[in-house]
């Protein structure tokens, strides 16, 4: 009991001095960044957010980032602060799927609210500007707040042919060109989707034009928030993070922040007592669909994935894909176009590699960049899944 009560003590003092350095951070950045345009307590008010439901929203919010309680003043302070922070938007190859999911909404909430206040300096799909007029709101941007801007990524870049596969704006730069002056200014670089953060469907094979991630064609450290499209709520909290601690949250070995990507689908997934008790979905349509049972078989790929998407899920937190029916598709894992194929057979039923064992080995790979214990937890499960495979056939 004493060992506890010390322990207990020894964490207590160290959250303490965290909250008291993020209020130093907060500070600093109340007097660096330039003044909100906009009073978030009044913008709230007329979305018809109470007082009540934003106080929630920050617990929430609190607890997804892996803080103690005694942080959701400190993430609400964040939070009315996150429209100051200015903002480039790069747009390289992707399919702007990534800014739409942002922009849909039916019932705005306080994230949504959020990413509405953003100070957009430069957005190539949502800005009114253009030509001439848009290169000078970029180099005004990257003049007036060096240091002090975050660059978010939208899509790979391509590498083939000197990177002349792209070629953006009126001087006719090209995407490693562009990415390589602004985030060279930029005060953090951030991934949005799977394409910026590992290439995925621009590289996917044969890769003509040489798509490569971010970080591998510029060679600069990335936050990759992951998925096709991600969920906002790691966009925001990510975002919250830095204004609270002035530094990106603690990664995965994938870059992705851990607060988001830390736990595999499979850990949280609804359906899971199902794939422990060897009930599965074996055709659409089957009892076992109508059951909801689990959708191993069918090709879920949530044993192989890290995303919190079944705990924040997508469309004003209605649903997420397989509460809807349908397994997951690894989209937050890298090259999950050509390593997870086919979508909707299990992983184990291809090849992979040329033949030189099965795509069972994709998992194991991926287990490589988590935390150990998570990944004795994956391989007991998929020594598991073998034993229960082999007595259904």
């Amino acid at each position: 009991m004493g060992r506890n009560a010390d322990y207990h003590r020894t964490v207590s003092k160290q959250y303490r001095q965290l909250l008291k350095q993020c209020q130093v951070n907060l500070d600093h950045m109340d007097r660096e960044l330039p003044p909100s345009v906009e009073d978030f307590g009044e913008l709230l008010k007329e979305r018809g957010v109470s007082r009540r439901e934003f106080i929630k929203w920050t617990s929430l919010m609190t607890g997804a980032l892996m803080l103690p309680p005694i942080f959701n003043p400190a993430v609400a302070r964040a939070a009315e602060q996150f429209s100051r922070v200015p903002v480039v938007w790069l747009h390289f190859a992707e399919c702007t799927g990534c800014s739409e999911a942002f922009l849909r909404t039916s019932y705005p909430g306080v994230a949504d609210i959020l990413l509405e206040t953003i100070s957009l300096e430069y957005h190539e799909t949502i800005m009114a500007a253009a030509g001439d007029q848009a290169e000078k709101c970029l180099e005004q941007c990257l003049h007036d707040f060096p240091g002090k801007f975050l660059c978010v990524i939208e899509g790979a870049i391509p590498l083939g042919n000197n990177g002349k596969y792209m070629r953006l704006g009126p001087k006719g730069k090209t995407g490693v060109e562009i990415a390589k002056e602004v985030t060279a200014k930029a005060a953090a670089t951030i991934c949005i989707g799977g394409c910026s953060a590992f290439g995925n469907i621009p590289a996917a094979k044969p890769n003509p034009t040489d798509c490569v991630s971010v970080s591998k064609a510029i060679g600069v450290h990335t936050i990759n928030i992951a998925g096709c499209p991600p969920n906002p709520v790691n966009f925001i909290g990510t975002i919250l993070h830095y204004l609270m601690f002035r530094d990106v949250p603690p990664l995965d070995g994938l870059g992705r922040p851990v607060w988001a990507y830390g736990k595999r689908i499979h850990d949280y997934c609804e359906r899971r007592a199902h794939y422990d008790g060897a009930e599965f979905v074996q055709q659409w349509g089957d009892e076992g669909a109508k059951h909801g049972w689990c959708l191993y078989k069918m090709g879920c790929k949530g044993p192989y994935t890290y995303a919190n998407c079944g705990q924040v899920r997508f469309n004003d937190g209605v649903s997420w894909p397989i509460m809807a029916g349908h397994g997951c598709i690894g989209c937050t894992e890298p090259g999950f176009w050509d390593t997870m194929a086919p979508l909707e057979k299990p992983i184990h039923e291809d090849t992979f590699g040329g033949g030189q064992g099965t795509i069972d080995t994709i998992g194991t790979a991926l287990l490589g960049v988590t935390a150990v214990g998570i990944a004795a937890h994956a391989a007991a499960t998929a020594i598991r899944h073998r034993d229960d495979k082999s007595e259904t056939k």
